[in-house]
């Protein structure tokens, strides 16, 4: 599924439709580059699951938890150096947590996603303008 947003707001509802359709222990890959609206995806996906807390970028602390009927694991792999970082932090207990688990720079973690994992790639086409592109699987 292929959506164009038009401005951070939009970007927020497109998260949010998304994360009405989760379920517990599952996990949504973003990519794309620095800016394009990852985090302002994940706010949207935490108002879906019915959290109301901030949502912010947890770039300087690997993972920020948001409390909620289903929980949220926000991940930020951008300083990771590989894969075997994301499992020094404790990856396999996270996932059997039942929350939903969100990871912002997903292409440095590839071979760690579990295959049913949902693929959001957002793409900036100038000014506030984004491509959001929502897959399951590879």
């Amino acid at each position: 599924m292929t959506i164009i947003t038009n401005n951070e707001v939009e970007t927020i509802a497109e998260g949010e439709k998304l994360g009405k359709t989760l379920n517990p222990g599952m996990v949504v890959a973003l990519f794309g580059g620095l800016g394009v609206g990852k985090t302002a995806f994940t706010k949207g996906l935490a108002l879906g699951i019915g959290i109301d807390d901030i949502v912010s970028s947890p770039t300087f602390t690997i993972a920020n938890e948001y409390r909620g009927k289903i929980p949220l694991i926000h991940f930020d792999m951008y300083r990771l150096e590989s894969e075997n970082d994301l499992f020094d932090i404790g990856w396999d207990d996270y996932l059997e947590r039942g929350g939903i688990c969100v990871i912002e720079w997903s292409e440095k973690i590839l071979g760690a996603l579990p295959p049913d994992s949902i693929y959001v790639r957002i793409e900036n086409l100038g000014g506030n303008v984004r491509n959001i592109e929502i897959a399951s699987g590879v």
